[in-house]
């Protein structure tokens, strides 16, 4: 069986895999909803203040600060509890496929060691089964990694998408020119407090949530 050996100790480095699909998971983890806004840097003022527009014949502009939004709103709340459950899932899938692999390698390299093979068709067997299995490992991996971008990318855009519906409504009322989204005051240097509306954008937001839910 020496013809084999080279390839046999291949195995030895595989049994790392376990640590490599982790890491793997972990990066479409972070990706999570955040993605919809921007990357929340830091924490503004949440002061409660009226929705006070400029006087009429004015250009009316308010803005919204989005790391609240992505912390209070009901519905990024439920969607983000979602995606960690199904993350975790996909982890303790992976992981369990991993475990049950690297033991049977481990099993293989001992075997061989101890030439308890009684052929070398037989090693050479073994081997090219627990090569399909890797090879099924990295597929799967590659599929629920697929399944984990594709619901955060629709989830990005139902949030988008509630966001935009609702201030569209909302402003029949205000008659703003100009909303402005705002994450830790990274888009804006300084704004009047009177002009954050984000209280009563949120409260709008929880309130047609909590009715579509019913």
């Amino acid at each position: 069986m020496n013809m084999v050996t080279k390839k046999y100790k291949l195995f030895k480095d595989n049994i790392k895999i376990m640590k490599r699909m982790k890491l793997l998971i972990n990066v479409i983890a972070a990706l999570a909803i955040v993605v919809l806004f921007a990357q929340c840097n830091k924490k503004s003022d949440k002061d409660n203040v009226d929705v006070k527009p400029i006087p009429a014949g004015s250009l009316k502009i308010a803005y919204v600060e989005i790391d609240t939004l992505l912390t209070k709103y009901n519905l990024c709340k439920d969607v983000n509890e979602a995606m960690v459950k199904k993350e975790e899932n996909s982890r303790v899938v992976l992981n369990q496929k991993a475990s049950e692999l690297a033991k049977d390698k481990q099993e293989f390299q001992k075997k061989y060691d101890n030439n308890a093979f009684l052929s070398e068709d037989r090693a050479k067997q073994e081997y090219n089964r627990l090569m399909k299995m890797d090879q099924d490992l990295q597929t799967l991996q590659q599929k629920l990694q697929a399944e984990l971008a594709s619901e955060n990318q629709k989830n990005s855009l139902q949030l988008r998408d509630s966001i935009n519906a609702f201030l569209k409504d909302f402003n029949k009322k205000y008659h703003f020119n100009l909303i402005i989204s705002n994450t830790g005051m990274d888009n804006l240097l300084y704004a009047d407090k009177s002009m954050n509306i984000t209280n009563a954008v949120l409260e709008g937001l929880n309130k047609r949530y909590a009715i579509s839910k019913k």
